[in-house]
């Protein structure tokens, strides 16, 4: 499919394609930070918002948005900031220390955290059926967590619903201003800045030298995270999240699949039962809508 064609679609349809374009992007990227090996979680958080910057610039360069009138959206730009920057490093913690499918679906708890926040912060309407499908989803997520009274083993897990919070609140600021006009290439622009600024004191104090070999695959994560930031952040300014949000759950097939051929990965029954929760809830809740709206 061509970009004509891609135009020519409805924004429902565009978002649900690039929903499943950043599902993809962001399976790679973990799949990428795992084979980057033994190196610091904060380092692998740098060079993955690093590599978004220079292709912000370039969009907005050929953007050209007026600079005062973006500064006007400085206080929901900065809360993006500090929601993306929690849910990035959390993220990358738990790709580390844990299967890269439970790690990248408890990251896609963000959906359900969006659609409460934006019932509780910008008063969107939520139904029953949406309320009971959050905290379905949370038990969805207790099943891959499984906590037990060793708190070390379920800690990567915990880290991991923190930062599918810190995603979920990122994608509200994102639906607020992309309502209120905010140029989306900036507000990408503004988070990668900030989340490598605030890294680099810990990147000067404790940065381990790297090969060559983790230096590329760490390039390449930074490129897939670029493609997945843009096209979740274009997504959400093409349809509501109640039509397309469903969609971000394709991360569990690329996510399952990448981490079967890269590392040998087999979820257990309790993650599969955790996966199915959380996928059935997300489709009940999508067909319920699209059968109401009709």
């Amino acid at each position: 499919m061509n970009f004509q064609s891609f135009r020519r679609l409805s924004p429902k349809a565009q978002g649900i394609l690039l929903i499943i374009s950043s599902a993809f992007c962001f399976a790679t990227m973990s799949a990428m930070v795992r084979l980057a090996g033994d190196l610091p979680t904060l380092q692998k958080c740098f060079f993955r918002n690093l590599v978004s910057i220079p292709f912000a610039c370039a969009i907005l360069w050929q953007e050209r948005p007026s600079l005062r009138a973006e500064l006007k959206h400085t206080p929901g730009l900065l809360l993006r900031a500090v929601c993306g920057t929690v849910g990035l490093v959390c993220n990358f913690y738990a790709v580390d220390h844990m299967l890269l499918a439970d790690a990248s679906i408890l990251n896609r708890l963000s959906p359900f955290v969006t659609v409460f926040l934006c019932w509780l912060v910008l008063k969107e309407p939520l139904s029953k059926v949406q309320a009971t499908s959050i905290l379905l989803a949370f038990v969805g997520a207790l099943c891959i967590i499984r906590p037990s009274f060793d708190v070390l083993s379920s800690f990567p897990a915990l880290i991991a619903t923190l930062g599918g919070i810190g995603a979920g609140s990122a994608m509200a600021c994102v639906r607020w201003l992309t309502q209120h006009g905010a140029n989306k290439a900036f507000i990408v622009f503004v988070f990668s800045v900030f989340s490598s600024v605030i890294l680099v004191p810990y990147l000067l104090l404790n940065y381990q030298s790297m090969t060559l070999q983790q230096t590329v695959i760490l390039i390449l994560a930074g490129l897939a995270a670029t493609g997945g930031q843009f096209s979740i952040t274009y997504a959400y300014s093409k349809a509501p999240a109640s039509q397309i949000s469903i969609f971000d759950y394709t991360i569990v097939i690329f996510a399952g699949l990448e981490g079967f051929l890269l590392f040998s990965q087999v979820p257990d029954f309790f993650s599969w039962l955790g996966y199915a929760i959380i996928i059935g809830v997300s489709l009940f809740v999508f067909f319920y809508e699209g059968q109401h709206k009709a």
